[in-house]
């Protein structure tokens, strides 16, 4: 043995051939700082063997190398730009250091090599890779670009064209599209790999294969024509512009540091890489999207927990109710492998379930994401019935008929009775107290809710809400099969909304008090889209939902938090209300809604609705886009800041998801406490305190106030305060 580390080893096998290994103590090879410092250790023992010849990397994992670990770069990018420099390149050098070695080397890749594990493979020699190898520079959706010579080397290896590609979208590539650009130079099956990388090694030792000649493109500038240049560059970044926009600048500051690196060697080309990754580092959206990131380990790690202590395991499902929500739930349960009955009382009621889901499949099968065996597949897997008995035997049942507490309590009350007392009963429902459903079934230990949001197959987030006698067993049994329909599952406590409707409407009741005051509905959603960067705007966003709905649950969250959410004199959503402007269900809203000649739907602002809302509101007001962020935003961070006061939800990572999966938070701002963090908790409630007149959605509690004067994180912190 040359070398022994805890995360990696170098061994001298046959004929000088050396066998650099990664095999940390996890689950997974990563780069952290301990493993930077056995890297080095390592080049050092290969450069000091007089018997080395040629090195092959290796994993002792079941996959390659993952990249960099990512939870120690929050605290590291807190550093001064001008620290972070030669800290990326300190990592980077290391890189080159193995690049320089003087002898072949090449990767043996099984399965993932993202990122930094890319970056490994790139700076040897030759790379093979076995059929299951997923290989891509994944950074840019960490607000990122790769920082140990990705957007150096890739732009050599495959062409600059390609490169732009791979790091711009961030995606991985298997192994053939991978081969296909000259990433790799063989594939072969898993169990031939470490034999057919050392073949391949052995002919380089022999000048059967010129390695130095391979090498050697990866040291010097690009080799781009003037005219290449322009038409890759200038195509690319209009491209990326359209797509990314300014609120995620990794991408167009990837492409252009390879552009300004083309005519440079590997030196002055790293130099630029350094200095781009220090720069984006510093960004709010690389704070926000690595944020996200780990918030989203959180919840996996959770689920996964979950699952382990689920002492129910769900091989049957049924879903009561047969509309657009129980056809997407059928769907989501019978794709990802669980059959389910789905049980309703007519048989129009099934048809439009069915034909949900078969829409759903159809679409896919169209895209060439399925072919029709699978479709079929799937199809078979729901079973749809008019008949109580045919659930008789399922492990849970998901309530999802209409949104009233009577006429969910008698389903309720039914299902159980035919059900095994083992079985799990939920509700899908949106507004309705978990602990007033419960009184309706007498095993109330085995219910909860369970919360999608529509469209099921597109929307990430379940609520699993738990009411005060639902028991541990049945959270983590509904928090596994969630997670094993492919959904991120956040366990909330029963309270009117739960959590994402309880933050989301005292957001829509600032900007109604905005259009109250004279503000126009189109320029809010212009600057909570083009500006905050939602999807869509609040006045659209109502119409989505549903005014019909949207009325429904402010009456709700008014009943359950009667002075802060108490209902709004001449509302404009009950404007629309009475006046029968459903939004999009009925083509009539804020907007006039209607489907373009290919039949994509259309918006307009209502002149109905101008008219509607002239008898009750000031006259026009312009609002500065300060002011419609700060005043649609504040109540809602309030509300989520309550949340986790008050135990609703358990912490600050969920809550983020929650917002991100649930309602489309902008991802580049990492949800809304990321968001509070990112302004800074003493900034936050010194603009919160400006509006504090307004009423109590916009007054910070004194839990707020406390952690700003503790400087204190929310990422970090218990701040259960009720």
């Amino acid at each position: 043995m040359l070398y022994q580390g805890k995360s990696l080893s170098v061994q001298l096998l046959e004929d000088g051939i050396v066998e650099l290994k990664y095999d940390a103590q996890g689950s997974v090879n990563k780069f952290d700082a301990a493993t930077f410092v056995e890297f080095t250790a390592a080049i050092e023992a290969i450069n000091n063997s007089t018997e080395a010849k040629g090195v092959i990397v290796t994993s002792g994992k079941s996959t390659y190398l993952v990249g960099a670990d990512i939870t120690e770069f929050l605290e590291t990018f807190k550093k001064p730009e001008e620290e972070l420099v030669p800290w990326v390149k300190s990592a980077s050098d290391i890189f080159d250091a193995f690049e320089d070695l003087n002898m072949p080397t090449i990767a043996a890749i099984n399965g993932v090599a993202l990122g930094g594990g890319c970056e490994m493979t790139l700076a040897c020699d030759y790379r093979v890779g076995d059929t299951n190898t997923s290989i891509g520079l994944p950074e840019v959706k960490l607000g990122l670009m790769p920082g140990f010579g990705g957007t150096v080397r890739l732009p050599r290896l495959i062409g600059a064209d390609n490169a732009v590609e791979w790091m711009s979208t961030g995606k991985a590539h298997r192994a053939d599209a991978a081969q296909a650009v000259g990433l790799l130079d063989a594939v072969v099956a898993p169990e031939d790999l470490k034999a057919s990388a050392i073949g391949m090694l052995k002919l380089a030792i022999d000048g059967k294969l010129d390695w130095k000649a391979k090498r050697q493109p990866k040291l010097e500038p690009l080799q781009l024509s003037p005219l290449e240049s322009v038409m890759t560059f200038t195509t690319c970044k209009g491209m990326i512009a359209a797509k990314a926009g300014k609120h995620y600048p990794a991408p167009m500051l990837t492409v252009n540091t390879i552009e300004a690196a083309a005519g440079l060697d590997r030196a002055g080309a790293m130099a630029l890489e350094n200095a781009g990754f220090a720069k984006l580092a510093k960004t709010d959206a690389a704070t926000a999207q690595i944020g996200l990131f780990m918030s989203d380990q959180v919840i996996k790690g959770k689920a996964k927990a979950a699952s382990k202590q689920a002492t129910k395991q769900v091989s049957k499902a049924a879903v009561l109710g047969a509309g657009i929500m129980g056809g997407g739930i059928a769907y989501q349960s019978a794709y990802k492998g669980t059959p389910i009955i789905m049980k309703d009382i007519n048989d129009q009621a099934l048809d439009l379930g069915l034909n949900t889901a078969a829409g759903i499949l159809t679409k896919q099968v169209e895209r060439g994401r399925m072919n029709a065996k699978k479709m079929a597949g799937v199809l078979n897997n729901i079973t749809p019935s008019l008949s109580y008995d045919s659930v008789k035997d399922v492990d849970i049942v998901v309530e999802a008929v209409v949104e009233n507490p009577k006429v969910k309590g008698m389903v309720l009350a039914e299902v159980e009775g035919i059900v095994a007392e083992d079985a799990i009963v939920t509700s899908n429902t949106s507004t309705i107290s978990i602990d007033v459903l419960a009184q309706s079934v007498k095993r109330p230990q085995n219910f909860c809710g369970m919360h999608f949001f529509n469209p099921v197959n597109k929307m990430p987030l379940v609520e699993v809400i738990r009411g005060k006698d639902t028991s541990d067993e049945t959270v983590a049994t509904v928090v596994a099969y969630a997670a094993k329909m492919g959904k991120s599952p956040i366990v909330v406590n029963d309270c009117p909304g739960f959590f994402v409707n309880r933050v989301l409407f005292p957001y829509f009741a600032g900007v109604s008090q905005m259009i109250l005051e004279g503000a126009d509905f189109t320029a809010i959603d212009k600057v909570m889209e083009k500006q905050f960067g939602w999807p869509m705007g609040p006045a659209y966003l109502l119409d989505v939902v549903g005014i019909d709905t949207a009325d429904h649950c402010t009456g709700v969250m008014s009943s359950g938090f009667p002075t802060r959410m108490k209902k709004i004199e001449n509302d404009p959503v009950s404007t629309l209300y009475n006046n029968e402007r459903f939004g999009q269900k009925n083509g009539k809203g804020f907007y006039d809604h209607a489907k373009d000649k290919r039949g994509r739907p259309t918006k307009v602002p209502s002149e109905d609705t101008y008219k509607l809302f002239a008898e009750h509101c000031a006259d026009k007001k312009d609002f500065s886009s300060d002011e419609i962020i700060a005043r649609a935003m504040i109540p809602m961070v309030n509300e989520v800041v309550r949340c986790l006061e008050e135990g609703v939800v358990d912490t600050a990572a969920e809550a983020d998801m929650g917002l991100i999966y649930g309602i489309g938070f902008p991802p580049f701002r990492g949800g809304a406490i990321r968001y509070l963090e990112t302004l800074g908790l003493n900034n936050f409630i010194e603009m919160a305190d400006k509006y504090a007149h307004l009423g109590e959605i916009y007054q910070v509690t004194d839990g707020l106030r406390e952690m700003a004067k503790s400087g204190k994180s929310y990422f970090t912190t218990d701040v259960k305060t009720a």
